[in-house]
């Protein structure tokens, strides 16, 4: 259960647009601290609250114990009489916790395996004996009320005595043991509690708990808090007078405030050489209470955060400039559903609610995310492998846009509602239902995207399941959340990685399919970035005509080595060279690998239907088999294998003659000992590029046979 409020009674809570512009920072958003900052305060108002204890506050994280039996103990102290003392009749209450109960047990949490709570209520581990919660209690007097922190804190409070006098109880003789036996007589097995006291100041009075009887539970709540916020790990003392970088106030700043994110810890040294964390103040000011807004930041932040390929990676809406009323009740009904719906990524709600709010979508550019990954490669140590404030909703959806588009084009025909009088010409691509990478939904891609499974299906696997500076899924992630661009020659490279690793027993057809989809829609989604020779490669297809069946026929004639198919074959496979501008007439050396590989798919795809060959001439010529010095050498020998084939076949001319007129035309241009510009893996993802699309493209020699054979493509795994 939660304890943030509908978005309805949110915004009725705080209708009046001063009284919330009051409660909201009086600058823009322009750090992540900002953010986090309005997060905290966000949260704090939805649960908690205004007032000067709100914020130090934390009666969500125990919303899980509410309804559930004994899961609120307290000890029951009577301080009307001359010395503190258990209540002789009862001296432990055993409830219920429940929502009406939060005010009074006034909770506050601290993330610590050893140790107490900020509060004097204090929850319990799971599953507690019934001598543990005793243990529990007793340390409310001997622990909490005891501590010099909390001491000081009381001194000068008009209700100091109180706490002085659950001190002076705990050092009673007897006092564990009493508690114990009551706890055991009153508890029915293990339980899961918050344990509190409960007193009685006056004779006639009634039993009230913390956040009933006084203020002084709250004041030294506060002063604990605070202390850990100065002296967390090996600071003692970080505390100094600064100007607070989140509300540019001067005054007291304490050093070693928690961060959601963990950016900022005692720990990482090495992100701030000569860190000294007793003037960590200095380093990283910020005021106590902006300090404990930011840790209130949590529920929403740890929301807005999802795991994939060993990292955190973290997407936060806000609003660009100086947060409005009227935006942060928007803000708060964004967040509100990400909390409570869990079966999507924060950007497919998002994206959801941006889709179903003409509100939302009017704030146009001003609509921001910040956009990070994190991991955590040790306790306490965290890793960020990149981050943005700068994010847009638009990088993602954009890209779905265009990939959809891809799929949707002649290039993969998704749908199969393409017209042609040769219904066994094939699109140019395959493309399985039973990748995800396939399907042309919006929605869907949006989630396979969100999660990096875009990425995991194309890019090189990583060495292990940790994340790692080096691991350019996630860097490709983040980028293309934030809409920055990615260098196109290390996607080649991790596309032929990919490619090396998944050849086997047969060519990944499939995985080649996907990476091309992948390349053409960041291309057109302006995603991609090249230099020189990877320009071409970086700029999106030229789709500037529909070429139809009837184009293809009317515009080329028959054909000897195939008839009306083969015709339909060359227009396709001109018009996809012209739509390239990688594979362009001035770039030889990649246009040559490709006609080499579409060659060698083609007459693979012959010899696997026609031939009933097992090992065929992709076998002969994999991928890992191209390089610069063997590129000519290898199109001879499959030149040659051609015409034998042609000539077994008593045809005119030669098989696929549409690739090898291209092929033999375009292999002068490339100087192997002159200026060549490409490297071996630009080479091999464009052979392989073109191996995929012969073997889809494949059709027999013979135009009375119509080919409505195929190559087998073995099913591969997404």
């Amino acid at each position: 259960m939660s304890l943030l409020p509908e978005p309805s009674t949110f915004e009725k809570r705080y209708s009046d647009d001063e009284k919330l512009a009051s409660e909201l920072p009086d600058r823009p958003i322009t750090s992540l601290r900002d953010l986090q900052y309005v997060y905290g305060r966000l949260y704090t108002l939805a649960t908690a609250g205004g007032g000067e204890y709100a914020a130090y506050l934390t009666p969500e994280k125990s919303t899980d114990l509410f309804d559930e039996s004994e899961s609120l103990l307290y000890l029951r102290v009577d301080l009307s009489k001359d010395k503190p003392r258990l209540d002789p009749d009862q001296p432990i209450g055993v409830e219920s916790y429940g929502k009406e109960k939060v005010e009074a047990v006034a909770h506050s949490w601290y993330n610590a395996a050893k140790g107490f709570d900020h509060s004097v209520t204090h929850r319990t581990g799971k599953n507690k004996e019934p001598e543990k919660v005793a243990e529990y209690l007793h340390e409310r007097l001997t622990a909490w009320a005891a501590d010099d922190v909390i001491q000081e804190a009381v001194a000068d409070h008009e209700d100091g005595w109180i706490v002085d006098a659950l001190a002076e109880l705990g050092e009673s003789e007897g006092l564990r043991e009493r508690i114990e036996t009551a706890v055991d007589e009153q508890l029915d097995g293990k339980t899961t509690a918050l344990t509190t006291v409960a007193v009685k100041p006056e004779p006639d009075g009634e039993y009230l708990l913390p956040g009933e009887a006084s203020s002084v539970f709250n004041e030294a709540m506060r002063a604990r808090k605070r202390s850990k916020l100065v002296s967390k790990g090996e600071a003692t003392n970080s505390i100094g007078e600064a100007t607070d970088l989140v509300t540019g106030n001067r005054g007291p700043t304490v050093g070693t405030a928690e961060d959601p994110l963990n950016y900022f810890l005692g720990k990482q040294l090495e992100k701030f050489p000569g860190f000294d964390p007793d003037e960590a103040w200095r380093t990283h000011p910020v005021s106590e209470d902006v300090a404990v807004t930011l840790m209130n930041a949590s529920t929403f932040v740890d929301a807005c955060d999802y795991y994939t390929m060993g990292a955190n990676v973290y997407y936060l809406p806000y609003f660009f400039g100086r947060l409005q009323p009227t935006e942060a009740r928007e803000l708060y009904r964004m967040l509100y559903a990400v909390v409570r719906e869990q079966d999507m990524t924060p950007i497919q709600h998002v994206y959801q609610q941006f889709q179903n709010d003409p509100a939302l979508q009017e704030y146009g550019e001003r609509f921001r995310f910040y956009v990070a990954a994190v991991m955590e490669h040790q306790t306490k140590r965290f890793d960020v492998f990149g981050d943005t404030l700068d994010g847009s909703l638009m990088s993602p959806v954009e890209l779905i846009g265009s990939h959809i588009d891809v799929l949707e084009s002649p290039l993969f025909d998704v749908h199969g509602d393409a017209e042609r009088d040769t219904p066994e010409l094939r699109p140019a691509f395959p493309a399985p239902e039973s990748w995800d990478i396939f399907v042309p939904s919006e929605h869907a891609l949006l989630g396979t995207l969100a999660t990096g499974w875009y990425f995991e299906q194309t890019f090189a696997s990583a060495d292990d399941d940790d994340a790692s500076a080096d691991d350019y899924r996630i860097r490709a992630l983040v980028a293309v959340l934030s809409g920055e661009p990615l260098d196109v020659e290390t996607l080649l490279t991790e596309y032929v990685e990919r490619l090396l690793e998944d050849e086997g027993e047969s060519f990944p057809s499939f995985r080649v399919s996907a990476q091309y989809a992948q390349l053409c829609a960041l291309a057109e989604a302006g995603l991609l970035t090249g230099r020189e020779a990877y320009e071409p490669v970086a700029e999106p297809r030229q789709l500037t005509h529909d070429y139809s069946t009837h184009d293809m026929q009317q515009d080329t004639p028959a054909r000897a080595d195939g008839g009306n198919v083969a015709a339909a074959r060359e227009t396709k496979l001109e018009q996809f060279l012209e739509q390239t501008p990688a594979l362009a007439e001035d770039q030889p050396e990649r246009r040559g690998s490709f006609l080499l590989g579409a060659l060698v798919g083609q007459v693979t795809g012959y010899q696997q239907v026609s031939e009933g060959r097992s090992t065929t001439l992709i076998d002969q010529y994999p991928i890992k088999a191209v390089t610069e010095s063997k590129l000519k050498r290898l199109a001879s020998d499959v030149l040659d294998k051609n015409i034998v084939y042609s000539r077994e076949n008593n045809m005119a001319g030669t098989m696929y003659s549409e690739v090898v007129d291209r092929l033999v035309t375009t292999l002068p241009q490339i100087d192997i000992d002159g200026d060549w510009e490409l490297d071996t893996t630009d080479l091999r993802f464009y052979y392989s590029l073109g191996v995929a699309y012969g073997m889809n493209n494949w059709t027999s020699s013979n135009d009375d046979e119509q080919a409505d054979g195929q190559p087998a493509a073995e099913e591969e795994e997404a």
